[in-house]
């Protein structure tokens, strides 16, 4: 038995008669994303963390030395707040 064609099925014909595609009109130049405020927040947190990571660490020795200093009532002084204050609002830029 031999079977001859198959009312015109021709695997090349389909191929030639596709259609090329065409470029979308009015489609936007450039891309654009929007960040949620929780992931700032959340890109602020781990930015925090690494900056306190690479920090060194702290010095006890020096932080027991401060400790006992302020024990004494006579330490704390309008001199010693205001140097304080002074060397906080250098390190916030204030």
């Amino acid at each position: 038995m031999m079977i001859d064609r198959l009312g015109g099925i021709d695997p090349l014909k389909n191929v030639q008669n596709t259609q090329k595609p065409q470029k979308v009109s009015g489609a936007p130049l450039s891309d654009s994303i929007s960040v949620s405020a929780e992931a700032k927040e959340l890109s602020e947190v781990y930015f925090a963390m690494e900056a306190a990571g690479a920090s060194p660490d702290v010095r006890t020795d020096r932080v027991a030395e401060v400790m006992e200093k302020m024990k004494d009532p006579a330490y704390i002084n309008k001199a010693v707040i205001d140097i304080v204050a002074d060397r906080l609002m250098d390190v916030y830029g204030i």
